[in-house]
């Protein structure tokens, strides 16, 4: 038996799918179901409860889970402490974030840490916010960046930043004749928004409600980008992070009008696994980010 068997057991049952295990592991879907039939021969006794149609162990399998993740904490925490100690800054970050967050507030981050740190390889990937928290409790990613972040108990919330919203518009909306509006200017307007599911439209719907708005979107679309290029084209306004759309308004496609006497912003935060062992690359990464994380 090797370490690697225990860590596609618990990829595995963590996520309850064996193509998802193989994926993680660069492995075929067979190979995973290979390693745990493997793994019961080795011990002689079933691991998994294959009469059930959804995936379920046995109370043998949970025992060699537990012991599974008892393993590959201190295996995770032997490397991590050999890196100390030759004080080498290599590996792999994987990091999984919504599009706003990744376009256009890491980038410079990751600039600065590559720069730092060139032997660490850095992997990015662009995803809902929804998935983001799936992937940080299945183990696909190391760090999670979110907006409105909201509590689950295996995972922790490291707050990042706060982002500004404000209104863009077209440079010759009605809007955009004024620097400056107050929010119920925006009752008659068309409205751009985000799908219902993502956390900045459930925000934005609740400032309005806060306001006794009654707005519909004319159109809703699932990421920043598509947003912007709506409003670009004059098919109404949107409520967006300012941070978003610098390069817009410096081009002079899109214009920025900020609240009258209210500023309403997004909170944005760093999730990770509760439990999770940091490499020292993982501890590098964080400083970057320039927030504290609890590494006990």
């Amino acid at each position: 038996m090797q370490i690697e068997n225990f860590k596609i057991f618990a990829d595995l049952v963590e996520t309850k799918s064996f193509s998802k295990a193989a994926k993680l592991n660069g492995i075929t879907q067979s190979a995973v179901s290979q390693q745990a039939r493997s793994m019961e021969r080795n011990f002689k006794t079933l691991m998994v409860d294959r009469s059930q149609r959804q995936f379920s162990l046995t109370p043998e399998g949970e025992r060699i889970y537990e012991a599974a993740k008892d393993m590959l904490h201190l295996y995770e925490k032997l490397e991590s402490e050999l890196q100390e100690m030759k004080k080498v800054v290599s590996g792999t970050i994987r990091i999984s974030t919504i599009y706003s967050i990744g376009l256009h507030e890491l980038p410079p981050y990751i600039r600065k840490f590559l720069h730092d740190y060139p032997a660490v390889n850095v992997r990015v990937e662009y995803r809902r916010a929804n998935l983001v928290y799936e992937d940080i409790l299945h183990n696909s990613a190391d760090f999670g960046l979110v907006a409105f972040p909201h509590k689950i108990r295996q995972i922790e919330m490291i707050p990042f930043r706060n982002d500004r919203l404000v209104l863009i518009a077209h440079p010759q909306h009605p809007l955009a004749k004024t620097a400056e509006i107050d929010i119920k200017s925006l009752a008659g307007h068309k409205f751009i928004g985000f799908d219902p599911d993502i956390p900045t439209r459930k925000a934005v719907d609740q400032i309005f409600s806060d306001h006794k708005l009654e707005i519909t979107p004319v159109m809703e679309f699932d990421n920043i980008e598509t947003v912007k290029r709506a409003v670009e084209i004059d098919h109404g306004v949107a409520i967006v992070p300012q941070v978003t759309v610098v390069q817009e308004v410096w081009q002079g496609t899109l214009a920025v009008i900020t609240f009258k006497g209210k500023e309403f912003t997004r909170p944005l935060a760093i999730l990770h696994r509760k439990g999770r062992v940091f490499t020292l690359a993982m501890r590098k990464f964080i400083d970057t980010l320039n927030v504290e994380i609890n590494t006990a």
